[in-house]
């Protein structure tokens, strides 16, 4: 069973109001007037499989604009493991694709019932779908898009040796950067050097601690404040135990009032016990205010006002202030710096040492380059022979017998991303004309048809289940036109095409027929899909040849058509 889309359902969107395109497994064409909405089909199927949401495509008047796909898909394919590893459901082979754009301008996606990001669609589409507009046929025209085409047509050959070259190529680029930042920049690395070891030197020199700075600043503090600090001291000890060198009778210190307090409720403890734990309480209070005055005498003893010292604390805290103006907040974030520096310094130091290493790698980098894109330029100049052959030949089926395609291939003198070969397709019309870009050498309806032919070859070369062109057939007419239809119409054996198309030629060698109508009510139009019988197509192919559908003449056009359209598939 083929991937195919079976049912697309398209509301709000540009024109259309409500529309369902029934699509046939084979060849389904879209026609209708001008202005009725064909562009919006192409749109619809772009945004079901993650094409860029425009809120201005939504319908005004309407909220938001929706897709919806109906797909028939292998439940034991690729397409159905990708839905399944995103948690969607496939029913009975079929898988339900949704997509909504609002005014807002934002935009959801559905795959199989589970909401996944808008990428997950453009993902799926590579295995599905590819569209192919008008503007995808000018980007093709560029050199550039040229040499992609060609390498996507050459396929898996290329693949592995064109990824060997991207990785060396990277690898050469990094390499050509880094030997431009150490020769050309060599005289700023050079100054950040001596910078970096005039710091490291000065650092060395004055051989900071960790926490030396606060330790300085609470020292430069004690010393400062000696003598309040030890006045402080002696007059609490005096406050708490006395002083032993005075002779005075009267009880004013600390220890000696708790102790009053203490003989006092000890002399009566036994007659209430409560009293006898406030007693304890006095006790152990008596205690420990004798202790904190020890402890306050032994302080006095030791405070030492020593000038000297702190002239030299206050000397180092100066050295050290000079050292975190330059280098830091603080001394811990200064020796932080002088670790980072000599890091860098090292590497700085070792730049010649490096230079060296550098130029053997990028001398070694450059010859497997020259090795890797010769590979690839003799992969290419093969596929460019095959690709030029494959577009002639489509090109005979397509009423221009005479002309030929070919690829012309040039070398550049610089590696690029992609080797270094510039792609250029060329078409000779006629075989007394020469080679000129596609640009240059073809006319409108010739153009349309080297596009067509490009894209079936590439459709051999790269094969997807579902094929969309809008208006591929644009310029073209007469035998021209027929040969499009039947060429369209042998594309449909082994896939499915849908064709936005306003030649009659190619309409009747559709397999199904869809038509676009729209009615004018008031400042409204309202366009919808309507899927034609072969009386229908009849009226629709006659419209499209004179311009009425009940033309006599252009009816016998019509069956015309059809009949010659049977028969050229009949006959296969």
């Amino acid at each position: 069973m083929r991937p195919r889309v079976e049912e697309v359902r398209i509301q709000g969107l540009g024109v259309i109001d409500e529309a369902v395109l029934e699509l046939s497994p084979g060849f389904t064409v879209v026609t209708g007037e001008t202005g009725a909405g064909k562009t919006m089909v192409v749109t619809g199927l772009g945004l079901l499989f993650g094409g860029r949401a425009d809120p201005a495509r939504v319908r005004p008047g309407a909220a938001k604009a929706t897709v919806e796909g109906t797909l028939i898909v292998r439940p034991d394919g690729r397409v159905a493991q990708q839905v399944l590893d995103v948690g969607g459901e496939i029913e009975d082979g079929e898988l339900i694709i949704s997509r909504t754009v609002s005014t807002e301008g934002r935009s959801r996606a559905w795959l199989g019932g589970r909401t996944v990001p808008v990428g997950t669609l453009t993902y799926l589409a590579d295995d599905l779908v590819a569209v192919h507009g008008q503007m995808d046929q000018q980007r093709l025209l560029q050199p550039g898009r040229q040499r992609a085409a060609l390498d996507r047509y050459a396929g898996n050959e290329l693949i592995k040796p064109l990824r060997a070259y991207e990785q060396a190529y990277k690898r050469h680029k990094q390499v050509s950067d880094l030997l431009h930042e150490l020769t050309v920049k060599a005289k700023e690395r050079a100054q950040e050097a001596d910078v970096l070891r005039f710091g490291l030197e000065e650092i060395e020199k004055t051989e900071p601690r960790a926490g030396e700075d606060a330790e300085l600043k609470e020292e430069a503090e004690r010393l400062s404040h000696a003598d309040a600090l030890r006045t402080a001291a002696t007059t609490a000890h005096t406050a708490l135990l006395g002083d032993p060198m005075s002779s005075t009778d009267g009880v004013h210190d600390a220890v000696s009032l708790v102790g009053l307090a203490k003989s006092a409720v000890e002399a009566v403890r036994e007659y209430d016990p409560a009293l006898a734990g406030l007693a304890d309480r006095l006790a152990e209070a008596g205690y420990l205010i004798s202790d904190v005055a020890t402890e306050l005498a032994a302080y006095a003893e030791s405070v030492d006002a020593d000038p000297a010292r702190l002239a030299a604390v206050q000397e180092r805290r100066s050295i050290l202030t000079g050292l975190t103006r330059k280098y830091g907040e603080d001394v811990s974030a200064v020796l932080a710096w002088a670790q980072q520096a000599a890091q860098r310094l090292g590497e700085l130091d070792g730049d010649d040492e490096r230079i060296e290493e550098l130029t053997a790698e990028h001398t070694e980098l450059t010859e497997r380059l020259k090795e890797l894109a010769a590979d690839l330029t003799a992969i290419r100049s093969g596929a460019a022979e095959r690709f030029a052959e494959a577009v002639t030949a489509e090109l005979a089926a397509l009423a221009m017998p005479y002309a030929r395609v070919s690829v012309a291939m040039t070398q550049s003198g610089e590696f690029g991303p992609h080797g270094v070969d510039e792609v250029e397709l060329r078409l000779a019309s006629h075989p007394a004309a020469p080679p000129l870009p596609l640009t240059k050498g073809a006319s409108g309806g010739e153009l349309s048809r080297v596009m067509l032919a490009i894209e079936v070859v590439f459709a051999g070369a790269d094969p997807v289940p579902t094929f969309v062109f809008d208006e591929v057939d644009a310029g073209v007419g007469g035998k021209a036109a027929v040969e499009i239809g039947r060429r369209l119409a042998k594309l449909a054996r082994t896939a499915q095409v849908i064709v936005v198309t306003h030649l009659p030629q190619v309409a009747a060698f559709a397999d199904q027929h869809l038509v676009v109508e729209k009615a004018s009510d008031g400042s409204v139009v309202r366009s919808g899909v309507v899927t034609l019988d072969h009386e229908g197509r009849a009226r629709e192919l006659s419209r499209m040849l004179a311009g009425l559908e009940d033309s006599e003449l252009g009816r016998a056009h019509a069956a015309e058509l059809l009949s010659i359209a049977a028969a050229d598939k009949a006959a296969g």
